[in-house]
């Protein structure tokens, strides 16, 4: 499998080399079933410039420390937070780390189904041979139990309460039960190097609350958004640039304008401009993630329209399908943003953005 014919290799494939690299130097212990130790998976998500390892998440690299202990005990690890702040990201990052495989994800939603989770049956093969070791279509929880592999469970508050509660006993006990299956083939039990990485928005608190005795089997830990700015765009122009040379793109994004775009998300998002005054703030997510997106855009507007880096004027363009997502009335939000907050910035990037505010549709 080539990285570079996929739209968006795993991350055991994107960092490949450093992973192997990480794993031949690697001395010091690891968990049981563990691909590499806590110090080198580590330095694997937050970077080691000496050994030519990139930084890949950025956030409190304790929480790093933290999620990997957890991980060490067996519990499974809850990654909590806004929508937008990478969580997603770090459990993919966590589990190639951990085990060299990140692939084995259960994506939560309304349809999800307790089959998706632990197995399900070729019903061909069903009906003519009845049930049989051959016949079982193994779902991504049965396959990290049997493999002792890392299961990452995406969105997992947007599940139905009854898959949720499916997990109780897998974590809990560590086997799968399969009861169609006589003899020993009727119990998978979980292999070292087993566990689970969850992850669920807050926004999302209520669409299906977790029980209480799920939650007890994990622990909790919250991902917030980036505080820094410098930190921000260095992460924005990183994503944007390798995201703009998959699409082909043979120019950079400005500098320049990539900081007007995530000054303006900050504020959108935070409702507090950069001299501390306040104003409406957008319901809809401005998160990292959607900076990243908005970037990607407008390079591809600006090279693929005109053959250039893109503008401003491309930003608000690319902002107005973002900002309405939620509500209407953010449309009118941005607006004002433009119209009111705009011109008190100075700079050649910023008058650009204030003279594109007819772009926005309405």
């Amino acid at each position: 499998m080539h990285a570079e014919t996929l739209q968006r290799p795993p991350a055991e494939i994107r960092h490949a080399d450093e992973l192997a690299r990480l794993r031949e130097a690697d001395t010091a212990p690891r968990p049981p079933g563990w691909a590499l130790s806590l110090q080198a998976a580590r330095r694997f998500v937050v970077g080691d410039d000496r050994a030519g390892i990139t930084r890949k998440f950025v956030g409190d690299p304790s929480l790093i420390d933290r999620a990997l202990v957890t991980l060490a005990t067996s519990r499974g690890l809850m990654l909590v937070g806004e929508p937008g702040t990478a969580k997603s990201l770090l459990s993919e990052l966590i589990a190639a780390a951990v085990c060299g495989e990140s692939t084995l994800t259960v994506q939560g939603g309304a349809a999800t189904t307790e089959d998706q989770v632990k197995y399900s049956w070729n019903y061909a093969l069903l009906l003519a041979e009845g049930p049989s070791a051959r016949s079982l279509v193994p779902a991504p929880m049965l396959r990290g139990m049997a493999e002792g592999k890392v299961v990452r469970f995406e969105e997992i508050t947007r599940c139905p309460l009854e898959v949720q509660d499916s997990l109780l006993s897998l974590l809990s006990e560590r086997v799968v039960a399969i009861p169609e299956l006589p003899g020993p083939d009727g119990m998978v039990f979980a292999r070292e190097g087993f566990t689970v990485i969850a992850t669920a928005n807050t926004r999302d608190r209520g669409v299906n609350e977790m029980s209480a005795a799920l939650k007890r089997r994990f622990n909790f830990e919250t991902v917030f958004p980036i505080a820094d700015f410098d930190t921000e765009l260095e992460l924005v122009q990183r994503e944007a640039t390798s995201l703009l040379h998959r699409s082909g793109v043979a120019v950079a994004p400005r500098r320049d304008v990539l900081e007007v775009l995530v000054s303006t998300f900050r504020e959108l998002r935070t409702g507090t401009t950069e001299s501390g005054q306040s104003m409406d703030r957008l319901s809809t997510v401005m998160s990292t993630a959607e900076a990243v997106s908005v970037a990607h855009a407008v390079g591809l507007r600006g090279w693929y329209l005109r053959g250039e880096a893109g503008t401003p004027a491309d930003i608000v363009e690319c902002l107005a399908g973002t900002a309405a997502k939620d509500s209407g009335e953010d449309l009118a939000r941005l607006r004002r943003y433009l119209e009111q907050q705009v011109p008190r910035r100075h700079g050649k990037q910023w008058r650009a953005l204030h003279e594109a505010r007819h772009l926005l549709p309405g």
